[in-house]
């Protein structure tokens, strides 16, 4: 009998320590440091961090060049059938001149392309934020609340009957305050050790995204002073 309690005993507390190699890293496991955290994280999802990194790269890489693409496509038919067309600084003027110059298909694929834009980015936002929430706050927000968030205002700005075009140059000028502040924590926490460990980013990728955030800040900063400036 004490043979096979102590059988027992042992299967449960085998038990145990497999349901809990397989939970989330509590905040002391995280609090060893960056690389206890990682192997937590690797027993938890059954995937190993550089595989993850892997696939993000992968998944990244091809989701930017679809998107460079679709845009030099977009550039390369506005300047070759709107160049010296009178009107198209607006959204329905560009919508015109395409109808009248490719034929409505276009002009409504144009209008259905801009549609999506707004919705996949507004998505990627919300789900970004979100994420950012639940790991850095522990805070959960419903998908359902986030959604609102995100759209309710645009739409009621349009129900307002604001602009589109103007609507949509304010929400850049909006979006350009924000820019620095996403992407300087980025670049500076990504090169830490003590935050990231051994996938932290190396040196030359670290003077990479320096050199790129400030190009964009400044891009930013002239288009915040050619709106304010009126130029």
């Amino acid at each position: 009998a004490g043979t096979a309690l102590g059988a027992g005993g042992t299967g449960v507390s085998a038990g145990r320590t497999r349901t809990a190699s397989r939970a989330e890293p509590t905040d002391a496991t995280v609090t060893e440091g960056p690389d206890a955290a990682n192997r937590a994280l690797e027993r938890a999802r059954g995937l190993s961090t550089p595989r993850l990194l892997r696939a993000t790269r992968w998944d990244v890489t091809i989701a930017l060049a679809v998107a460079g693409t679709v845009n030099l496509a977009i550039l390369l038919l506005a300047a070759a059938n709107l160049a010296g067309v009178e009107g198209t600084d607006s959204l329905e003027g560009a919508y015109a001149a395409l109808r009248d110059g490719l034929g409505a298909v276009v002009a409504t694929l144009f209008a259905i392309g801009l549609l999506a834009s707004g919705l996949a980015s507004t998505s990627v936002g919300a789900y970004a934020g979100a994420e950012i929430m639940n790991g850095l706050l522990r805070a959960r927000i419903p998908l359902v609340v986030r959604r609102l968030v995100t759209l309710v205002p645009a739409l009621l700005i349009l129900a307002a009957g604001v602009d589109p075009t103007l609507a949509l140059v304010l929400s850049q000028v909006v979006l350009s305050f924000g820019i620095p502040f996403a992407l300087v924590p980025l670049v500076a926490l990504t090169a830490r050790a003590e935050v990231l460990g051994i996938h932290r980013n190396r040196r030359v990728t670290t003077i990479a995204g320096v050199l790129a955030s400030v190009f964009l800040i400044a891009l930013n900063v002239t288009l915040l002073w050619l709106v304010f400036s009126g130029g």
